[in-house]
């Protein structure tokens, strides 16, 4: 594989990645206005995301039925892997380029957007 058309692979990659992301959450918004537009916004109590969407597993089953917000979440989600994609599609362009250097430092920045993906705390 050229360069060039590793380049033009990953700038296809992140194009679909934003443009999918996009797509999803504008669904989840136009789902959300169509069942909660009509409702009354209080803004003195405030009330945080329910338990089931803080899991990557719960968004995955609250847009499976169609909630609004999980389906804005999952577009949020598809937007954060959208760069994590980018690398590991990169680690494997550069493994079939036999040029370990750049797979070697691919994987670290691989580790590094992982460990901080799932809390360094």
């Amino acid at each position: 594989m050229t360069d060039e058309r590793m380049e033009w692979l990953i700038s296809l990659l992140l194009r679909i990645g934003v443009i999918a992301a996009s797509a999803v959450v504008l669904v989840g918004g136009i789902l959300y206005l169509y069942q909660y537009g009509e409702g009354a916004t209080h803004y003195r109590v405030f009330s945080g995301e329910p338990v089931c969407l803080r899991t990557p597993a719960g968004i995955l089953v609250s847009a499976a039925r169609a909630e609004s917000r999980g389906v804005i979440q999952l577009g949020l989600l598809l937007l954060i892997l959208t760069p994590i994609a980018r690398v590991v599609f990169s680690v494997a362009a550069y493994a079939l380029q036999r040029d370990r250097l750049y797979v070697a430092v691919t994987l670290l920045v691989l580790v590094v957007l992982l460990y901080n993906l799932m809390g360094s705390h």
